[in-house]
């Protein structure tokens, strides 16, 4: 099945964050958080039902080398990226 990803205006506004924090300590490291993310949204929209569900109807996909999930819904043929949220931070933030 080919699913439509929709990548919210929030999630997009983490990645940017992300990379600058990320690009402020390393030159460099920015853009290879930017990569990892790319490569697990577009994933996440390929095989969205890999990952389980951890609260309500959201699923959660954690990036390999940064402490980040990738915060989704599946609804028929369409997943929506809600946030890019770091794993040490208050979960109760997950969803702004």
């Amino acid at each position: 099945m080919v699913y439509q990803l929709e990548l919210k205006q929030e999630a997009k506004q983490d990645i940017i964050d992300d990379f600058l924090w990320y690009e402020s300590k390393n030159e460099g490291l920015g853009a290879r958080f930017v990569r990892e993310a790319e490569i697990v949204i577009q994933y996440v929209a390929q095989y969205p039902l890999h990952f389980q569900i951890k609260y309500k109807n959201y699923r959660e996909a954690l990036l390999k080398d940064f402490p980040y999930l990738v915060i989704f819904e599946v609804f028929q043929q369409k997943v929506v990226v809600y946030s890019v949220f770091p794993a040490r931070d208050n979960p109760a933030k997950k969803l702004k």
